[in-house]
């Protein structure tokens, strides 16, 4: 599952359609890759002005949004070794994520993180490897559901 965590203050994503264009952004990135669109979840986490500190430095509501993306990355991950497919990953990201905050207006940053895909279970069930029968089934059913 990739879980992205996107901090942002009160006055970001004040408009739900702002919200649904980005998470719709974040899920076809992987949905092309050929993960299931259920193994992407979203949380919008609003942090008060006064509580974040940027530079050591609180922002105040006349400045440019600051908007922080983390994400975790568990399905799959790159290999340790190919820092080529590394950044083009990151790059996959930043190409995707920067017209979303430009239109927006919103400064940013972003980083991914990677969990050991052993330590990952859904609804108590291990999910299946990549390109097998049991993921083409959760992708079909779009939920995760016993299988072989």
């Amino acid at each position: 599952m990739p879980l992205w965590l996107i901090y942002h203050p009160p006055t970001a994503y004040t408009d739900p359609s702002a919200k649904d264009a980005l998470v719709k952004t974040i899920t076809s990135v992987y949905t092309t890759f050929g993960l299931p669109a259920f193994y992407v979840v979203v949380n919008f986490i609003q942090v008060p002005l006064e509580n974040t500190y940027i530079g050591g430095v609180t922002r105040s509501a006349s400045d440019r949004p600051f908007v922080r993306l983390a994400a975790d990355h568990i399905a799959h991950n790159f290999p340790r070794d190919d820092d080529k497919a590394i950044r083009a990953a990151g790059n996959t990201f930043r190409d995707v994520l920067a017209p979303r905050m430009a239109e927006l207006g919103y400064d940013w940053e972003f980083h991914i993180a990677e969990t050991d895909r052993r330590l990952w279970k859904i609804n108590g069930l291990t999910p299946p490897e990549r390109e097998t029968e049991g993921e083409r089934l959760w992708i079909e059913v779009n939920k995760p559901v016993p299988y072989e």
